[in-house]
């Protein structure tokens, strides 16, 4: 589905994630991401720890076929649209230095 794609790419151009973050992305409602989130750690895909309150998600190292799926990911990435690989892959986890120029 749509959502597994996005919650699995958000996680591999990320590192890691959580719900709200993924949904708030891709401008979708959470209910769906969080459905997706569960599935995939219970299939032993993805693995999470709590940071705080927040439920942070990242890929299972130990999952068996994890650098097919990788692979995979990377291979569908390729048929996105350029504005939407960089949207990808150029997020900021972190606020700018005060007074940096843009």
């Amino acid at each position: 589905s749509k959502n597994r794609e996005r919650v699995l790419q958000f996680i591999l151009a990320n590192g890691d994630g959580y719900a709200k973050e993924i949904a708030d992305f891709y401008d979708t409602s959470l209910d769906p991401i969080q459905k997706q989130l569960e599935k995939f750690e219970l299939g032993g895909v993805l693995v999470s720890k709590s940071v705080g309150r927040t439920r942070l998600f990242v890929f299972n190292p130990r999952y068996a076929f994890l650098n097919e799926l990788k692979a995979l990911l990377k291979r569908a990435r390729e048929y996105y649209s350029p504005e939407e690989i960089e949207s990808l892959t150029m997020r900021r986890k972190r606020p700018r230095r005060a007074g940096k120029p843009l």
